[in-house]
C-alpha cells in the first residue's frame, strides 16, 4: 500500500469528530493520559513535536504522510512491523493550551474508528499533559480474530504514545 492509494478513500466509521465529544456507542473506548511536565516551554515543545507525528514516532512506529505537518486531509500510513494502518486526519486542535490531532481509519485498516492525540497544558497548575482519546472496532477477520491480542497491542502502544513526548 501506497499513500497515493489512499486519495478518495472513504472513511470506515461514520461518527467523524466523535473523538471531539462523547464517544459513540458500539465501539471500545479508550481516554489515557499521562503527566509528561510543567510549563509553557514543555508545553510548546511537545504540541510541536505531536503536530509532526510525534506520538507515533515516538512510540517506534513509522510513519509516512502527505504532509510534514498534521493538516486535515493529511493521509497517513502508520507501520507495525508488517502492518500497515491507512489513516486521514479528520481534525486539527489549534487552541492556545490543547493542540493536537485526530485520525480516522481508511479501508485497509485493522480497526474502524478514530484516534485523538492531544497536548493539554492548565495555566493555573502549569501541569502538561499527553492524551489519547480512541473509539474503535473490528475492521478485518484476523483482527476479529485475534482480538485478545490487538486489544493488547493498542494498550501497549498508547502507553508508548503518552511516553513518546
Amino acid at each position: 500500500m501506497k499513500l497515493d492509494d489512499l486519495a478518495g478513500r472513504p472513511l470506515t466509521y461514520a461518527e467523524v469528530g466523535a473523538t471531539a465529544g462523547d464517544l459513540p456507542a458500539g465501539y471500545h473506548h479508550l481516554r489515557k493520559s499521562s503527566v509528561i511536565g510543567h510549563g509553557r516551554e514543555r508545553f510548546e515543545q511537545a504540541a510541536t513535536a505531536g503536530m509532526r507525528w510525534g506520538m507515533l514516532r515516538g512510540a517506534g512506529l513509522k510513519v509516512e504522510a502527505t504532509s510534514e505537518v498534521a493538516e486535515v486531509g493529511a493521509e497517513v500510513l502508520v507501520h507495525l512491523g508488517p502492518v500497515v494502518a491507512p489513516c486521514r486526519v479528520v481534525y486539527v486542535v489549534a487552541e492556545a493550551d490543547r493542540r493536537g490531532v485526530a485520525d480516522g481509519t481508511l479501508p485497509g485498516h485493522a480497526e474502524s474508528g478514530e484516534e485523538l492525540f492531544l497536548v493539554r497544558h492548565d495555566p493555573q497548575t502549569g501541569e502538561v499533559r499527553a492524551e489519547v482519546v480512541a473509539f474503535s472496532r473490528h475492521a478485518t477477520w484476523w483482527s476479529r480474530l485475534g482480538s485478545p491480542l490487538t486489544s493488547l497491542i493498542q494498550r501497549l502502544i498508547t502507553d508508548r504514545y503518552l511516553g513518546a513526548l
